[in-house]
């Protein structure tokens, strides 16, 4: 059974929203996921900046 994750300080840039969240090791981690349907892009970073940067800079392909 997978771990559950409990995401805090959401924010939302443009289609793209950030959370942050506690990965496995106990370590702060900031994820940033499209939320445009079909998209499927997501990532993780180790700061909210290259978090809010990715977002920025995230083009989707769908149209």
């Amino acid at each position: 059974m997978p771990a559950r994750i409990n995401f805090r300080s959401l924010m939302k840039i443009g289609p793209v929203q950030i959370g942050t969240y506690r990965d496995r090791r106990g370590r702060m981690k900031d994820a940033a996921v499209c939320t445009t349907d079909c998209c499927g892009w997501s990532s993780d970073y180790s700061s909210s900046t290259a978090a809010q940067l990715a977002a920025r800079s995230h083009r989707c392909r769908v149209s």
